[in-house]
């Protein structure tokens, strides 16, 4: 006993009801029921709480992405929407460009067309005129020439003819025998 009390103020003693001999609370067959009835009860405020508070918090929040993941895919579908139409949009605006210019590069091929035919018009009559005004000298000029050729004619056979007998013939001797020459 000495050694109990020694041991006790140094504090090193194990106290009494401790040791080998004890079983572990939980698995003491005398404290089984009210373990279970604790655990019955501990389990059941655990549900209340859980299905009063903490699922309902849990649905809401869940209910809320619903609806924000409904309103976020409307939108989407909307921004599509819209996305479809402007580009239909753009595509008739483009298409209309389009035309225009075919429209605009048409009246300038017919103008320039218009023009050119014009000008060709105006180049062709002034070469029209020009060809008329050469062929009528040409003209002239052949009467002229044709004119002067009996006349040249007479003057050379009045030349030859005074070389050729050795006396002087006059033009309108000349003149009558070529006439009288053709005539036969």
């Amino acid at each position: 006993m000495a050694d109990k009390v020694g041991a006790q103020k140094a504090g090193t003693a194990v106290p009494e009801g401790v040791g080998p001999g004890k079983v572990f609370p939980p698995l003491d067959p005398g404290t089984f029921a009210p373990q279970l009835i604790w655990l019955a009860l501990t389990f059941g405020l655990l549900y209340l709480v859980l299905k009063r508070v903490v699922l309902p918090r849990v649905g809401e929040v869940i209910e809320e992405r619903s609806d924000r993941i409904k309103r976020d895919l409307a939108q989407a579908e909307k921004l599509k929407a819209d996305t479809q139409k402007a580009l239909g949009n753009y595509e008739q605006a483009l298409s209309d460009a389009r035309a225009k210019a075919g429209a605009i590069a048409k009246t300038m091929r017919d103008k320039l067309t218009a023009e050119v035919d014009k000008e060709r018009a105006k180049v062709e009559a002034q070469i029209a005129a020009k060809l008329a005004e050469a062929e009528k000298r040409i003209t002239e000029t052949k009467s002229y020439a044709l004119a002067s050729v009996g006349e040249i004619a007479s003057e050379v056979a009045g030349v030859i003819v005074t070389r050729l007998i050795g006396k002087d013939v006059t033009k309108d001797e000349v003149k009558r025998a070529l006439v009288q020459r053709a005539a036969e």
